[in-house]
């Protein structure tokens, strides 16, 4: 017997192989491709915002419970389970957009929607293809190897789906809420959304807050542990590294590069913005290469079991005639990834080139691979994904120039094989997660796969859109919008293919990376507080204090798990209901609607006791209904 079949008659999924259910129907893939467009949307304004994305599959499941129970009657928990892939494909393209695309914004290049959703419909379909043959390796022989987290975690959602109407209904209110403080503080100008204020007799140091609904929902999701050390990064550069250089710069009365400006007419933005963002650009990408190397030994056992396992079961891959083993066909996989690298190559949208193309075919398979299997291990959100596209970058860079294409172009087409290599990981290990929920649940994988396809489809189409939406109203690279990805992954292309930058501050900030992992710290998570404004870490730091507080006061496992779901539930409607009123504010800016430019009530008090307000309310809401279980 061989071991897929017995993994078949060890495990039994929830739907059986022998029982039908409405599954990819037109009811689930309208829902389907709504929900992928607002959840991306939401994970594209806060990638641009913080370069953190968050998992939008339990909400999805969540929600698609909701509306096809209570509204439509319909009790189809595969149903559920396509309405969640086509969600998470929204999140992935978002992903896979924002943190590489911005850059050509910041080049100033004209960049059409059609140059954007060519780059992610290609990502994303390589993602979706590439996967397919590692599906019977990883979700079916390794079942019990591989625990994929999220994917686990939604299967368990979906099961229990007689909860799902309450559980909606706290994503709904968080929605409204997050919704309606953004717009009453940005929208309406009510009150400021950005306190700051200096320390008395301390130079150019600074501290504040953005009072973003998001950012607190965040750091719930997140925990305190790593909203922590994001904040030391922030503290770090706020009153650390910034006081220090206006007092041993304060002296010259020269620009000292790359600032325009004497050190002594700078205040604390303008020595963030003249360097403070350079030394944060090393230390991310140091420590991104440092996640990476410290990933090698599971990637290297990754892709040498999942060759090995795709040798072993040479000509048994093919979909086993069971409904839920039916993988969509090799034949048109290997097709569609073919006729992709094919385009990539000829097609005059990117002008990367056959180069440009091979290399995303070589890194391709192998970064998906490994993406697939190292988030079966921990999670979407630790998957080093940012480490595998800097590396992509790095390589396809130093190949460009090694063959004479330089310059702009030169960067501009390294940047666009590292963004078609990013979608395809955020999609590929999206998917993954997808795929076990469907093991679990009893999908078919087939309809799975092919949901997930119009996922990218409808999420790719308008992200574009949001892009140039966002860069029109509140800029690319600005305080608002500062893209800290994008932002560096700019920075590195320009380094390696002769652009004028201040390596001295890029080695400082790559040095404080390599210390913080003798630290015993998460270098990345700190070189991100560092290279953003503190701003944007301390809202993020008090929602994880409101999940330490959760943590500390729950003495069951049961009731943390309880509180800690109902507080996720809330603080993801928080996070869409931002998200969403910021991409309408920033259409409003678009069409030129006039919207205030001050804040009626400018003291910084109101917005700060608002946020503390809304603090305590998530921490209420996580502790509701479960006092029995204490």
């Amino acid at each position: 017997m061989s071991d897929d079949s017995k993994q078949r008659d060890k495990f039994v999924p929830y739907v059986p192989s022998s029982k039908s259910l409405p599954e990819l129907t037109v009811t689930a893939i309208v829902l389907g491709i709504i929900l992928a467009v607002v959840f991306g949307a939401a994970n594209a304004y806060l990638g641009l915002r913080i370069g953190l994305t968050v998992s939008a599959s339990i909400p999805a499941a969540v929600i698609s419970m909701a509306i096809l129970r209570g509204l439509f009657r319909r009790n189809s928990i595969l149903e559920n389970n396509i309405v969640q892939t086509m969600t998470t494909a929204g999140e992935a393209v978002g992903a896979g957009a924002v943190f590489t695309l911005p850059a050509l914004f910041l080049w100033d290049v004209d960049v059409s929607q059609g140059l954007i959703i060519f780059v992610v419909l290609t990502g994303g379909f390589l993602g979706v293809f590439m996967m397919v043959p590692l599906r019977q390796l990883l979700i079916v022989r390794e079942h019990e190897i591989l625990p994929y987290p999220e994917g686990t975690a939604c299967a368990e959602v979906l099961k229990s789906g007689e909860e799902g109407g309450n559980s909606a209904k706290l994503i709904g209110i968080g929605l409204l809420i997050g919704g309606g403080f953004k717009a009453l503080g940005d929208g309406f100008k009510l009150f400021k959304t950005e306190v700051e204020t200096g320390i008395t007799n301390f130079k150019n140091a600074v501290v504040g807050i953005d009072t973003l609904p998001a950012l607190l929902g965040v750091g719930y999701i997140i925990g305190p542990r790593v909203a922590g050390q994001m904040l030391g990064g922030g503290l770090l550069a706020w009153i650390v590294l910034i006081p220090a250089i206006g007092f041993f710069g304060g002296g010259s009365d020269a620009a000292i590069f790359p600032a325009d400006a004497p050190i002594s007419e700078l205040d604390a933005w303008g020595i963030w913005e003249g360097y403070i963002r350079y030394i944060g650009a090393g230390a991310v990408a140091v420590a991104g290469l440092i996640t990476l190397v410290k990933s090698l030994p599971t990637l290297f056992s990754s892709a040498f079991a999942t060759f090995k396992g795709v040798r072993d079961n040479r000509g048994n891959l093919q979909a086993a005639p069971i409904r839920t083993e039916q993988d969509i066909p090799m034949k048109y996989v290997l097709i569609g990834i073919l006729a992709l690298v094919l385009i990539i190559a000829f097609v005059p949208v990117t002008q990367i080139g056959i180069i440009g193309a091979i290399a995303i075919a070589i890194f391709g398979f192998l970064f998906v691979s490994v993406a697939s299997r190292i988030v079966g291990v921990v999670g979407s959100s630790s998957s080093p994904v940012s480490g595998m596209t800097i590396a992509t970058l790095l390589i396809v860079t130093v190949v460009y120039k090694a063959t004479g294409f330089s310059g702009m172009d030169g960067m501009v087409a390294a940047l666009l094989v590292a963004a078609i290599i990013c979608t395809a990981l955020a999609v590929a290990g999206d998917i993954s997660q997808d795929l076990k929920t469907g093991y679990i649940v009893g999908g078919t994988p087939w309809k799975q796969q092919v949901a997930m396809m119009i996922g990218v489809v409808a999420s790719g189409s308008l992200i574009g859109f949001i892009l140039i939406l966002m860069d029109n109203a509140y800029t690319m690279g600005s305080a608002d919008l500062p893209a800290p990805k994008a932002a560096l992954m700019k920075i590195l292309a320009e380094g390696v293919l002769g652009g004028d930058l201040p390596w001295d501050l890029i080695f400082i900030g790559a040095a404080i990376a390599v210390t913080l992992e003798f630290f015993g710290m998460n270098s990345l998570v700190v070189a991100v507080g560092i290279y953003l404004p503190v701003h944007v870490s301390t809202p993020i730091m008090i929602g994880g204090f409101v999940r330490f507080f959760i943590e500390k006061f729950s003495k069951t496992k049961e009731a943390l798990a309880e509180r800690t779901d109902r507080g996720t539930l809330f603080a993801s409607g928080l996070i869409a209901g931002e998200a969403l009123i910021g991409v309408v504010i920033a259409i409003l800016l678009y069409f030129e609607v006039n919207i205030p430019e001050n804040a009626l009530f400018p003291s910084a008090l109101l917005p700060f006791i608002l946020f503390l307000l809304l603090a305590v309310l998530l921490g209420y809401v996580s502790f509701k209904g479960s006092k029995k279980r204490v």
